[in-house]
């Protein structure tokens, strides 16, 4: 991997490039981008510890996924959920790769042993529709928009085991100590704060701009 003196010096250019930052994620030479925080990469990796069937929406370069893989046994399964499209609402040059993320992930998980990985390169709506298998940890966090990250808890939530957590990210607009976007805030304000909150859930644990619920 090169230096970050080296990586420092990338310009601009080069660095939000698509195909050579894919070439250079998938190969090893860089990092996958880090899209949360160390205390939200400490809390993802409690939130993993001894979940057997767990859903991310959002993989994007892989940074979340080695932070769940690394805490979950090996007999468990990681479903992946990505379209790697353009249209995915990142920012320009920051499209994601299914042949480097795939790379990034298959490699780490083969140095340290499990879980098993299960692609779903299409849009989550679309996996949600035809999902059917009990999960117990479900990561949000792909389309950002309100719409988007309410149908992706109207498809899984009802798939999540009592005991079990879903993870919203970015979704503590404006909350002490808190970032985020206004869609995933929306969704999180509506379903789980004040007199309208739902039964059955209750937040678990909040960090910077991610919001744990679980299901009692």
């Amino acid at each position: 991997m090169l230096p970050k003196a080296v990586r420092r010096l990338t310009p601009d250019r080069v660095r939000d490039d698509v195909r050579l930052r894919a070439l250079a994620v998938g190969s090893g030479l860089i990092p996958p981008r880090k899209m949360h925080t160390d205390g939200e990469a400490e809390l993802f990796g409690e939130l993993a510890r001894g979940r057997r069937q767990v859903v991310e929406i959002g993989v994007y370069e892989g940074s979340s996924t080695l932070v769940l893989a690394q805490r979950m046994p090996p007999d468990a399964v990681l479903h992946l959920i990505d379209p790697f499209s353009d249209d995915a609402g990142l920012f320009a040059g920051w499209r994601g790769s299914s042949w480097a993320t795939r790379r990034v992930v298959d490699r780490a998980v083969r140095r340290y042993g499990g879980p098993t990985l299960r692609w779903h390169v299409e849009r989550s709506q679309d996996a949600g529709r035809r999902w059917a298998t009990p999960v117990d940890l479900v990561f949000i966090d792909g389309d950002h928009s309100q719409e988007a990250c309410r149908a992706d808890w109207d498809l899984f939530s009802p798939w999540v085991e009592p005991g079990g957590v879903v993870v919203i990210h970015d979704a503590r607009l404006g909350a002490p100590g808190g970032e985020g976007l206004p869609g995933p805030t929306a969704v999180v304000d509506e379903l789980f704060r004040g007199p309208g909150a739902i039964d059955g859930w209750r937040i678990r644990a909040e960090e910077h701009s991610a919001v744990a619920v679980e299901r009692l």
